[in-house]
């Protein structure tokens, strides 16, 4: 059968991550695009939410798809694989940010300065007077515009919709600080913005089309290689 025969067949049946993690074990390395187009987008919005930098989101991206490919062997199935992966991808984007000397230590803002964080105005009525699109616009602006250690929370709770213990686990944090860092990062945006958009929030911090391509083809391209 043909690598794209088998490719259809497996988003056709909805192979789960677990099934398509053990065919490429066993040697169908091809299907691991299944993996890379299923969880590009969320790959992108957390390494964008901790680096706020487009060009090394990718990167990002890349060297946690290839580095989780080399270390199969270790998943064990203990945590979800998007888990499992996310975790991958947070490590690294951590590690770039310290490297660019970034990453500065985790202190709770004072009132003055939850009090300073800049909002949209309280007067728009996102039903009535905002497009959708808009509104994709001021989450993602409101979002990037929190410190590191609340913009990876939400956009995992919030945007991604992973529950308190898997974002806890995808970041390494407690199921406590991940719920500190939730109600202190939404109280920094506009009062139950993202609530109000629902599942809108989805459209904010696309990845898609071309650079989803071009993401997933480097990413093949490296793990041909290292076969």
């Amino acid at each position: 059968m043909q690598t794209t025969e088998i490719l259809d067949r497996a988003r056709l049946e909805g192979w789960s991550d677990e099934e398509v993690v053990g065919r490429v074990r066993d040697g169908e390395t091809a299907l691991y695009e299944i993996l890379v187009r299923r969880y590009n987008q969320r790959l992108y919005r957390v390494a964008r939410a901790i680096l706020r930098d487009d060009a090394e989101a990718e990167d990002v991206m890349q060297d946690a798809y290839v580095r989780a490919y080399q270390h199969l062997g270790q998943f064990e199935g203990r945590a979800p694989f998007a888990t499992w992966l996310t975790r991958i991808a947070v490590h690294e984007a951590l590690a770039r940010l310290r490297a660019r000397q970034r990453m500065q230590p985790f202190e709770e803002p004072g009132e003055d300065e939850e009090a300073n964080m800049p909002i949209v105005e309280r007067s728009l009525d996102p039903e009535q007077e905002t497009s959708k699109v808009e509104l994709a616009r001021l989450l993602e602006e409101e979002l990037l515009q929190l410190p590191e250690q609340y913009r990876s929370v939400l956009m995992l709770r919030d945007v991604e919709e992973l529950s308190t213990a898997e974002t806890a686990e995808a970041l390494g944090l407690t199921e406590e600080n991940v719920k500190v860092r939730l109600h202190r990062g939404r109280s920094m945006m506009r009062r139950n913005l993202i609530e109000r958009m629902g599942s809108r929030a989805k459209d904010a911090f696309p990845f898609m089309g071309t650079r989803c391509d071009r993401v997933t083809a480097a990413v093949l391209r490296r793990i041909t290689e290292l076969s």
